[in-house]
C-alpha cells in the first residue's frame, strides 16, 4: 500500500518560492501566469492491508512531523 501526501501552504501565508516561480515564468514568456503556489508531495510505502488504519497512521505522521500544521494544509491519498 502507498500513501501520497500533498502539502501546501495555507491561504494567506506568504510564498516567496511561488512568487519567484510566477515571476520566472513571466520572464520566460508565459504571460498568462498571474500567481503560483509551491508545495510538496511525499510518497510512503506502507505495510498492511487496512486502508483506514493506514490513513489514521499517516494523519498522525503528518501532525507530528511531515506537515507544519500552523502554516500548511495536507491531503492524504491511500493507494492499494
Amino acid at each position: 500500500m502507498k500513501a501520497i501526501i500533498h502539502i501546501n501552504l495555507k491561504p494567506g501565508v506568504l510564498d516567496p518560492q511561488g512568487r519567484t516561480i510566477a515571476r520566472s515564468l513571466t520572464h520566460l514568456g508565459f504571460d498568462g501566469v498571474t500567481a503560483a503556489r509551491q508545495g510538496k508531495t511525499i510518497e510512503l510505502d506502507l505495510k498492511g492491508e487496512d486502508k483506514d488504519a493506514a490513513e489514521t497512521q499517516v494523519k498522525d505522521m503528518c501532525e507530528k512531523l511531515l506537515a507544519n500544521t500552523v502554516i500548511e494544509n495536507y491531503r492524504i491519498e491511500i493507494v492499494e
